[in-house]
């Protein structure tokens, strides 16, 4: 029995006028799916607040309640988790912040990029910001958000992937010191998993979750696909706005890889009307990255 089987819809984290469930990062360790997410309340008084919150769950269907990783501060905002990986004894998330001090919709020029490390994935230290630019000073670097670490064991080098200028890139030995190495066309959130000798990228543009291909993490060819999967369908209003911030989590399961994407859905507005609420965690999958399957 596939842990598929028991999703009756692809909607797995609904959100409501006052929550919204934005862009998902996840990892399986021990038997549990450990969801990070921007985790958006809209409190009493009509206030808004973003976090990093962390959900838990061992059959994709029933999810524990957000755990808020991070401080209630809108200069700060701590949201979008990108992915989580391992390096030298500890577990390495990235993230953003998105700063929303003044009363803007969207993140302002503050906004930066971030680690947050732990040992169990439970318990993170404090977030320390990404130099991606190497000794260019954090007030300096721009507007940037959305990261994604992936490691490339050729060059043995990591490389941060990020919102700026389209999407930049940038290397590291050691994620501590970084060389800025460029920027390409491309859309937010991006996701990068490593299958048969080459790199797929996962993209949102400003609708749907677009597809680039690599052999070395540099140079990337559009691959012309656009995923939506059941967007259209009627029982999928919840995403009728926009689906996007696709992440793609290979998950090992009876010897076969299911690749696994998690997204969220805004609907029915789209989110110029809907920003902060009625945003939901979803779910596809696929066992070749080509054709996708969803409820």
């Amino acid at each position: 029995m596939s842990i598929l089987d028991g999703i009756k819809s692809s909607r797995l984290i609904p959100g409501d006028e006052t929550h919204a469930f934005r862009d998902p990062a996840v990892i399986y360790h021990d038997g549990v799916f450990r969801l990070f997410c921007t985790y958006v309340e809209t409190e009493a008084d009509g206030g808004i607040w973003m976090y990093t919150a962390l959900m838990r769950s061992t059959d994709l269907v029933h999810w524990s309640e957000p755990e808020k990783l991070t401080p209630r501060d809108r200069s700060l905002n701590y949201s979008s988790p990108g992915d989580i990986v391992e390096w030298r004894g500890e577990y390495v998330m990235c993230l953003q912040t998105y700063c929303r001090e003044n009363g803007e919709k969207y993140g302002n020029e503050r906004s930066r990029i971030y680690t947050m490390k732990s040992r169990d994935l439970e318990t993170w230290d404090a977030p320390s910001p990404i130099l991606v630019k190497g000794d260019t000073p954090l007030g300096d670097l721009g507007r940037m958000i959305d990261p994604y670490l992936i490691y490339d064991r050729g060059t043995k080098l990591w490389n941060c992937f990020y919102k700026q200028n389209g999407v930049s890139r940038s290397t590291s030995p050691d994620l501590e010191q970084w060389t800025y190495r460029g920027s390409f066309r491309g859309g937010e959130n991006v996701s990068v998993i490593e299958r048969g000798g080459e790199y797929l990228m996962f993209h949102s543009p400003e609708n749907g979750i677009g597809v680039k291909r690599s052999s070395d993490l540099e140079r990337w060819e559009d691959t012309g696909e656009l995923l939506t999967f059941g967007q259209s369908e009627p029982d999928w209003i919840w995403a009728r706005g926009r689906l996007t911030a696709g992440f793609v989590l290979p998950f090992e399961e009876d010897g076969e890889t299911v690749y696994l994407m998690f997204f969220h859905g805004t609907g029915p507005e789209d989110e110029r009307v809907t920003f902060d609420s009625n945003a939901s965690i979803g779910l596809a999958w696929s066992r070749d990255l080509v054709r996708w399957e969803w409820r």
